[in-house]
């Protein structure tokens, strides 16, 4: 009689174990998930057309460089993907008679979240919206009162992308084309004759937080490119980048136009995370 006890209790100790060992399993294998991620750098090179009359009422024209870095993020199953962009402008340019120079910068992130469709014969749309950051400066060598303007700005973009996959030489290979309008937002500007002294030093506010839409700040920034596969995780890219600049507000004008040749790399990996 006890050792059928025996033998019982440990029929029952076997199975506790067993269904013990399943909850686990079962309990890991739904706490997996499989992102997928690429990260991009590009750089660019061409024409800046810079104007700004709170500095002057030439048009100045030069070359400039740009700096371009992208990351994707998308959980496996899912349709939506989480986008960071960062932009950095450097530019040189000079007045028709090559009598006044202007150096211009600026630097903008772009954060968003993009719906995704990937539809027949290997085309994709992305859909959706970036919130953007932008920071810069355009300085005047010649000028001695109000030599520098800054610029900060602060917009919601809508986003759209689409692509088309093919095959190149036996290996995969994508033309992609990208347009971003933005819609509302907020910038920083003096009014018309105010200088920066009597913003910062003196604190005389006069509408220099300006509320604006794609009516005041027409901008307009399109890219082109061509991305082609050297490896199952690595591309090459070849393209345009147009960013178009442009505001009236307080009474001042200005627009920073940049067509820029990009050339960079694309990497593409895959994340497993597991939540015990």
């Amino acid at each position: 009689m006890q050792q059928n006890k025996n033998i019982m209790r440990s029929i029952r100790r076997g199975w506790m174990i067993s269904l013990s060992l399943i909850i686990f399993h079962l309990s890991f294998s739904h706490a997996v998930a499989q992102v997928t991620a690429s990260t991009s750098y590009q750089i660019g090179f061409g024409n800046t057309r810079v104007l700004d009359t709170y500095l002057s009422q030439e048009n100045f024209s030069g070359f400039g460089l740009t700096l371009l870095a992208n990351s994707e993020r998308t959980r496996s199953g899912r349709h939506w993907l989480t986008r960071i962009e960062h932009q950095l402008n450097l530019s040189s340019v000079k007045d028709r008679t090559d009598k006044q120079n202007e150096l211009q910068g600026d630097y903008t992130i772009f954060v968003g979240r993009l719906r995704h469709w990937q539809l027949q014969n290997n085309w994709t749309v992305q859909v959706g919206g970036m919130l953007t950051g932008n920071v810069g400066f355009i300085y005047n060598t010649s000028n001695s009162n109000n030599p520098a303007q800054a610029r900060v700005a602060l917009n919601l973009m809508p986003t759209a992308t689409v692509s088309k996959g093919f095959s190149l030489w036996h290996h995969d290979a994508c033309v992609c084309y990208e347009v971003n309008l933005p819609l509302v937002g907020l910038m920083f500007s003096p009014n018309y004759g105010q200088s920066y002294y009597e913003i910062f030093n003196r604190g005389n506010y006069d509408h220099n937080i300006v509320p604006t839409t794609f009516i005041a700040t027409p901008n307009f920034r399109q890219q082109l490119s061509l991305e082609y596969c050297i490896t199952p995780h690595t591309a090459i890219t070849l393209g345009y980048l147009g960013d178009y600049q442009q505001a009236k507000v307080n009474s001042l004008k200005s627009h920073i136009y940049t067509h820029r040749v990009m050339i960079g790399f694309i990497k593409r990996f895959s994340i497993i995370r597991h939540h015990l």
